[in-house]
């Protein structure tokens, strides 16, 4: 392909620019096209003549893939690519990328931080403490020691490990279930392994790394919350739709549920007048757990050069639509 002949469409972006991804676009000889779509049918419309796609939040199913005319490669601004229709991308012939490892590090500390934030009732003695008194802001059952607990890491890719590893220092212990990770690898990190419902029944606290997926979806439901410990603690920093909402709500109302900490939710983000907007014993952030000026730029980055490779022709890494 010659200097400046291919293109790069970027559908939707929460960036104040997209410098980054124009310098490392230009330098290899090509230009950007860029949009805000929020449908199908606006991906379809300005995305069907580009080489290469860059995806962060729009739709991008049969609608907007059956359009692209000669794209090489779709590539998804984050580790999730659940608004990525995979299946109908490979029957095109069309690889789609993720960027695996740009922040796993800063979700493990998030997670970290939501788990303490539970169990030792940071938000609460702040509040309480702002308001002008000087008390506990939680009933001293609430304030738990990860030493004295049994936590549960359901999904041990990057960020599962990582959490587990950094559980490891407070002294808890800590049970691991993933249907994909060899219990010789779960092993060989210092860990032991079991089945989800071993797991629900004996853990003080659950949190959950997997991705959305035909089986993870609405995989901690009524059924789930029955099975844990009663006044057991869960921390959700992967997916929201690995939680059915509504099972949730009732869960943490009825107290089967002490606490949850969320950085994501099912829909995202929650209606104005969901209770988990309100509940005391929520803790609910705005999907910010991967944040990080840096760990932006590495996504930017990695996004721009995979858009790159798929529209030159090159070898791609961090294919997920392989198969057959």
């Amino acid at each position: 392909m010659s200097k400046s002949s291919f293109h790069v469409a970027v559908t939707d972006f929460t960036f104040g620019d997209l410098a980054i991804e124009q310098s490392v676009v230009e330098a290899a000889g090509g230009t950007i096209v860029s949009g805000q779509c929020k449908s199908e049918k606006e991906v379809a419309k300005m995305a069907a003549g580009a080489d290469a796609v860059i995806v962060q939040f729009a739709p991008c199913r049969q609608e907007a893939i059956g359009a692209l005319k000669k794209a090489k490669v779709i590539v998804r601004y984050g580790i999730g690519v659940d608004n990525v229709d995979l299946a109908f991308a490979r029957s095109k012939k069309i690889p789609v990328c993720n960027v695996p490892d740009y922040c796993w590090n800063e979700v493990a500390d998030h997670t970290l931080a939501m788990i303490l934030g539970l169990t030792r009732g940071v938000v609460a003695n702040a509040e309480v403490c702002r308001q002008g008194f000087w008390k506990l802001g939680v009933g001293l059952a609430d304030m738990r020691c990860l030493a004295d607990m049994q936590v549960g890491v359901v999904g041990f890719g990057r960020i599962g490990r990582g959490v587990a590893t950094r559980l490891n220092s407070f002294g808890c212990t800590v049970k691991v279930y993933d249907p994909l990770a060899p219990e010789t690898v779960i092993r060989k990190a210092g860990f032991s392994s079991c089945s989800l419902p071993a797991l629900l029944k004996s853990s003080d606290l659950v949190t959950l790394h997997c991705p959305s997926l035909e089986s993870t979806r609405g995989m901690v439901d009524r059924k789930a919350f029955l099975a844990m410990k009663e006044g057991a603690l869960l921390v959700n920093t992967s997916r929201g739709d690995l939680v059915v909402t509504e099972d949730l709500i009732e869960a943490l109302k009825s107290g089967c549920l002490a606490g949850a900490a969320l950085d994501v939710t099912h829909p995202e983000p929650p209606p104005a007048d969901s209770p988990l907007r309100c509940l005391p014993n929520v803790i609910l952030h705005s999907h910010v757990a991967s944040a990080s000026a840096a760990a932006v730029r590495r996504l930017r980055e990695t996004a721009s050069r995979l858009a790159v490779d798929g529209a030159l022709g090159r070898t791609l890494v961090n294919v997920v639509n392989l198969g057959n």
